[in-house]
């Protein structure tokens, strides 16, 4: 099988801007090309992604969605990466079997029906905006099987959820070095911005006396300095972004991970790499997480917004095995069964595409 792979357009893959679709691309990628199948990333330009072959592609980045209105104006700004992306693809569609698209925004959607390879859309955030659904919507209904997801929550978000292939994620679990003694401290892992609640994790270790690290892209430089003005003696560090190597050796070494989302997250990879370390999750009960927490077992889901269900949680941690959380990630969240999944579908859309 060909696959052209177009990535996220508000970033250059490698600079953590796509947050967690960055790594569902990396780990999709890399288990086509393991099973024998042949690829090419296409990708603004700047890309890195290991080794995997990068077509690099100029131009001016997409705004990120979660940072817009629901009713905010479809914008492709002047000589837009995204355009420049979707006319390279249409340039060279022949040569392959099936486009992969994991591009959150309305040009691919929209584009579509002008293509001759079939496309699979694998929409990485919940609902976010009316004229995504609705573009998203007509493909669904026009392509049926096309529009894959990571959640049933994160689909139930959408008009068109039935539609929805669910395709949850998955790890190189190689890569994740279990822990079972760690430090007392906490961490809270992604992209600081003001969906993601940072605020809440900061307020739990202000209250218990519980150091946090701090991992992950400072998208919001100003939201990051307003959380440090309102708890100026919270017991926190901001580590930094990096590389899953580096990443998962401060993670595993905490006691738990906090996850404090504002919105319905879609999936959650943190989580799933957290537990390969053995490290439980403790998250608000909104969203993908809901889906992958074993509650009691494997970490505990709280109500949403509650600090203090938080603080709540933290008490009950020695409740907790970390080899159970390892074993539950070695179980559903593997590399293969995510190849599996992916497959599957990729096929499924090309054998329908001939038939049509």
């Amino acid at each position: 099988m060909k696959l052209l792979l177009l990535s996220t357009p508000v970033g250059a893959l490698g600079t953590g801007l796509g947050g967690g679709v960055e790594l569902t691309l990396l780990n999709v990628a890399q288990e086509m090309i393991r099973r024998g199948h042949s690829l090419k990333i296409v990708a603004p330009q700047g890309s890195v992604l290991g080794e995997i072959p990068i077509v690099e592609i100029a131009g001016e980045l997409q705004t990120t969605a979660q940072s817009q209105g629901r009713s905010t104006p479809i914008v492709m700004p002047e000589n837009s990466v995204l355009g420049n992306m979707c006319d390279y693809a249409r340039q060279v569609q022949a040569d392959y079997d099936l486009i992969f698209n994991i591009a959150y925004d309305w040009l691919p959607f929209y584009l579509t029906p002008f293509f001759e390879c079939a496309i699979a859309h694998f929409i990485s955030m919940g609902s976010l905006s009316d004229a995504m659904d609705q573009i998203a919507g007509k493909v669904a209904v026009e392509f049926p099987g096309t529009i894959g997801v990571y959640t049933r929550t994160q689909a139930e978000t959408f008009p068109f959820a039935q539609q929805c292939r669910i395709l949850g994620g998955g790890l190189d679990l190689s890569l994740y070095d279990f822990v079972k003694e760690p430090s007392p401290a906490l961490a809270w892992l992604g992209r600081i911005a003001p969906e993601k609640g940072l605020e809440d994790a900061v307020a739990a270790a202000n209250i218990t006396g519980i150091p946090l690290k701090i991992l992950g892209k400072m998208q919001d430089e100003a939201y990051w300095q307003q959380i440090c003005q309102e708890y100026p003696d919270a017991p926190v560090e901001y580590v930094g972004f990096f590389p899953t190597a580096q990443m998962q050796q401060e993670l595993g070494k905490c006691r738990a991970l906090l996850m404090t989302p504002r919105w319905v997250e879609a999936f959650g990879n943190v989580v799933i790499e957290a537990l390969a370390c053995g490290v439980p999750v403790i998250s608000y009960s909104r969203g993908g997480p809901t889906e992958i927490i074993q509650d009691g077992k494997t970490g505990f889901l709280v109500e949403p917004d509650r600090v203090e269900g938080l603080v709540e949680a933290i008490g009950r941690l020695d409740q907790i095995d970390r080899l159970a959380c390892r074993q539950q990630a070695e179980a559903e969240y593997s590399l293969e069964a995510l190849g599996d999944r992916f497959l599957n579908w990729f096929q499924d859309i090309i054998e329908e595409s001939m038939n049509c």
